[in-house]
């Protein structure tokens, strides 16, 4: 007889916590009041993690553990603990999103649109019940405060209170256009939708997507930035909670793949993304190559013009306040000063008080702010203040090389305020860091001169507290959001997005009407019922002219 075979011994998978950014093991590098919320979120929410399990896809309704040979560390970047791994979505993963997506919205989209509105009131009470969760996510992935975690929360909920209005936006048009006759516009949904959403708000940007395409009758697959997931994942979970049927939101995970297929996959058909100019075009290319609707939100270069009859304190503690906030992570943060006329001589008291900000991990008491991202991140900021030293800038302000007590391996860079010029790369480019490059003006128009041959139109702000300045600076900067005596003029979600220039690409911008207009086409209808067709007995053969 032959032997029997033995049963091989099992394979035990070895998770190792090194890689190329020498992480740290789960939670063993986290302060206490970091290490207390990491456990919570991991206890009380089913798609991530903040003790170093991974991340889960969000397919049919259900988290789901990916099958992915290739897993993206997530650590807190004031620490390098890992937090959670994020797959590589699978094709075949990817393929059930789309599949769960399209399925669930031949339903969804024949809901009423009151059950829409339902959900998305229920979704905003969710939201607001969990923010701390949603912020302490934000706090340990993205490395933000505490206070600005809340506010980037906020400022998305705001998105979805507004889309409680969806009866009243989705409206349409009726008109009797000929005896008998009536032409009608209603707003229909797309279909499958898509978002890709940035680093730098990982709570706001899916949450100018999430409202607004479900309200109006779409579905959506989600990827969020492999680098902080867990606040759209927390998300997705509230979205269940608050009675989303299954399929109608997916997330899906990764890089390059994952956004690839997004963009080449014939059912999506329509792509909303926020982050930097490189991914963007490529993105909006691809996108537009297959016939999908594209909107895209890229770089940022945002001027701010002090003028002489400023009011200096709101001023000088405004550009403060919009250049550094978040570690200057901000598509719409202040990261150039145009100092005009005698506003020259305010620097040195500019500099004082960017020395007074308080720089720490973002639960700590008094922090104004983070880490940036990633090393990477870091070293990309630190070569650009490298490079306006060496053509000749002056570094008022140095964050260079920055130290915070008891966090030795964060990605610390200190509040930086650079006197350059416009031929300077730390001004030519998209810093995405805590540095104020500072650019000397003669006059308003030389400043708006300055402002208008940069390439980036997102937004722009003016101090004076003369009206006809104000006047003449609104309108002729060419530069789609502006700010009077408002240092962040972001708009507000009853009005749209609209920055401009090579800050956006596609037709239509994101939330407020322009959003409703981009998740939805309209239909024409035209019917006639003629009263006396009910007894007339000859029929007409002359050419209509609906008189």
């Amino acid at each position: 007889m032959p032997l029997a075979k033995l049963p091989r011994p099992a394979r035990l998978r070895v998770r190792s916590y090194a890689t190329t950014t020498g992480s740290r093991p789960p939670l063993s590098g986290l302060s206490a009041a970091a290490k207390s919320k990491a456990e919570q979120i991991s206890k009380e929410w089913k798609g991530t993690s903040a003790t170093g399990e991974n991340t889960k896809n969000f397919i049919g309704g259900e988290f789901v553990e990916s099958k992915a040979d290739k897993w993206i560390d997530v650590v807190d970047p004031a620490t390098q603990t890992l937090l959670t791994r994020v797959p590589e979505t699978t094709s075949s993963e990817f393929e059930q999103a789309v599949t769960a997506a399209s399925q669930a919205y031949k339903t969804w989209s024949r809901s009423s649109v009151l059950t829409r509105q339902r959900f998305v009131m229920e979704l905003q009470h969710q939201l607001r019940q969990h923010g701390d969760a949603i912020a302490s996510s934000i706090v340990l992935e993205q490395g933000k405060t505490y206070p600005d975690a809340q506010g980037d929360l906020l400022r998305g909920l705001q998105v979805v209170e507004t889309a409680c209005g969806i009866p009243s936006a989705l409206m349409g048009q009726t008109i009797e256009v000929s005896k008998d006759m009536d032409t009608s516009t209603r707003r229909l949904p797309l279909g499958v939708c898509a978002s890709i959403a940035p680093f730098n708000f990982p709570a706001m940007i899916p949450l100018w997507t999430i409202p607004m395409a479900l309200a109006t009758g779409n579905t959506l697959i989600l990827k969020p930035s492999e680098r902080d997931p867990g606040a759209a994942m927390i998300i997705a979970e509230l979205c269940k909670r608050a009675g989303l049927p299954e399929g109608v939101l997916n997330v899906i995970h990764g890089t390059v793949p994952t956004v690839n297929a997004i963009c080449d996959h014939p059912t999506i058909k329509a792509i909303s993304f926020v982050g930097g100019d490189r991914a963007g075009k490529h993105i909006y290319e691809r996108g537009r190559a297959t016939g999908k609707r594209v909107q895209a939100n890229l770089g940022a270069k945002n001027h701010a013009v002090l003028m002489p009859d400023a009011n200096k304190n709101h001023a000088l503690n405004s550009i403060i306040g919009a250049a550094f906030g978040a570690a200057g992570q901000r598509c719409m943060a202040i990261s150039v000063a145009v100092l005009v006329g005698p506003t020259h001589s305010w620097i040195p008291e500019l500099v004082e008080r960017a020395k007074k900000l308080k720089v720490n991990q973002g639960f700590e008491q008094g922090a104004d702010l983070g880490p940036v991202i990633s090393p990477a991140a870091k070293q990309r900021i630190t070569s650009l203040i490298a490079s306006a030293e060496e053509e000749g800038g002056v570094i008022a302000l140095d964050g260079r090389g920055y130290q915070v007590p008891g966090y030795p391996d964060g990605n610390w860079v200190g509040p930086t305020i650079i006197e350059a010029t416009t031929t300077m790369r730390c001004y030519r480019e998209e810093i995405f860091g805590p540095v104020l490059v500072v650019i000397k003006a003669d006059t308003l128009d030389d400043a708006l001169a300055i402002i208008n041959e940069n390439k980036y139109g997102n937004g722009t702000a003016i101090f004076t507290q003369s009206g006809a300045t104000a006047r003449k600076f609104e309108r002729e900067v060419e530069v789609g959001q502006v700010g009077v005596n408002v240092p962040i003029p972001v708009p507000l979600p009853m009005f749209s997005w609209s920055g401009n220039k090579a800050s956006f690409l596609g037709d239509i911008p994101f939330y407020g009407r322009h959003g409703i207009d981009f998740y939805t086409q309209n239909k024409t209808t035209t019917s006639l019922w003629k009263a006396e067709d009910a007894i007339g007995n000859k029929a007409s053969v002359d050419m209509p002219t609906h008189h």
